[in-house]
């Protein structure tokens, strides 16, 4: 069969580029084609027998998305004319999905959404004009897949007729070969000295709460290097913080597309979302045999089990504080933690094909 995938897509990082990655190199491994449309990008180039379909426009923040939802269209129009495609899939609801839905419906084409978290998280509950375009990709696609439990009974709370009947549970896979326990630990050798690494990944945003291990950290019994991986908005604001407040050994490394070589000089990963539909970077983590701590909130809770990890209040720096202490402190209970994470891990690695006509 042939696919056409829309959404965020490497070389862009995010975890919405990994799931759409991951879903479409099974799809190619089992004789299907796959088209991806995705953001502009200097360095879009064809991968891993996927088509990659780079869009114009520009990356300017609170029109990006207008434009991608536009420029989408008319690249999976002008796709139509070159490739009979068999099914739509837009991954994010707005643009993605809206751009999706909007030219399966023309086409008359099976066309699946999926749900990725922020979108109806974030966007739907809090910007309130963007309801009822929300509400409209939801009414019009085939079939809705969310990330986790929790982000499926958000949307199953909009209400939107025959929601029920078509939203399927979906999770995140990870590559357990790419994200393993090997020993690799080469990346502790930045540091100029050996105390336990405190790791945390993800985008420098105001729903990732970092400024939380910042503050966790000052008050935290034990003493460790707090390694922030990514970008974003807030990351300078950090970066001061640290500074003025002499918080000690915080390394920055910006944005990294080898976070499988990062994660195993780490002794603790840490998520203190406000909100998270999933938290991709969580099974990373555990397939890397390493101990998780995580918010209390919406898909985290369906990681963390007692037997890997530690769940937190967000809006406690104490509670952040005192986990990483009993996690770094207690180096059996840390052994305890580690020794069951890659069985949990493993639990998310099969990559299932979700469509109805490849069954």
């Amino acid at each position: 069969m042939k696919i056409a995938m829309v959404g965020q897509f490497p070389p862009h990082i995010g975890g919405v580029g990994v799931h759409i990655h991951t879903l479409s190199k099974e799809l190619v491994k089992q004789g299907h084609e796959v088209y991806v449309i995705t953001y502009p990008h200097k360095d879009i180039k064809d991968i891993d027998g996927i088509h990659v379909i780079g869009t114009k426009g520009v990356n300017i923040p609170g029109i990006r998305g207008l434009m991608f939802k536009i420029n989408a269209k008319k690249a999976l129009e002008k796709l139509l004319k070159e490739v009979d495609i068999d099914i739509i899939h837009g991954h994010y609801l707005f643009p993605a999905g809206a751009a999706s839905v909007e030219v399966g419906k023309k086409h008359n084409i099976k066309t699946y959404i999926t749900a990725h978290g922020s979108d109806m998280f974030e966007m739907y509950k809090k910007q309130f004009f963007m309801r009822p375009i929300i509400k409209n990709v939801l009414k019009k696609a085939d079939v809705v897949f969310a990330v986790s439990n929790a982000l499926k009974d958000e949307i199953l709370a909009t209400e939107v007729p025959g929601i029920e009947n078509k939203t399927r549970l979906y999770w995140n896979s990870v590559d357990i070969a790419k994200f393993n326990n090997d020993g690799n630990t080469s990346f502790k050798s930045d540091f100029k000295n050996n105390k336990p690494v405190v790791l945390f990944v993800g985008n420098i945003i105001k729903r990732k709460n970092v400024d939380s291990l910042f503050e966790a950290k000052k008050i935290a019994k034990s003493d460790y290097n707090l390694v922030v991986v990514g970008d974003g908005p807030l990351l300078k604001q950090l970066k001061d913080k640290a500074e003025k407040e002499n918080i000690s050994d915080v390394y920055f490394t910006g944005a990294r597309k080898d976070v499988e070589k990062i994660i195993p000089s780490a002794d603790v990963l840490v998520l203190p979302s406000f909100s998270e539909s999933f938290g991709l970077v969580l099974i990373e983590a555990l397939a890397c045999g390493k101990p998780v701590v995580g918010s209390d909130v919406g898909g985290i809770k369906e990681i963390i089990t007692p037997e890997v990890g530690l769940l937190i209040d967000p809006n406690s720096p104490e509670t952040i504080a005192d986990a990483v202490d009993k996690i770094i402190l207690n180096e059996e209970f840390r052994s305890n933690l580690a020794s069951n994470a890659r069985n949990r891990a493993k639990i998310f690695s099969k990559v299932e094909i979700p469509y109805d006509e490849v069954k």
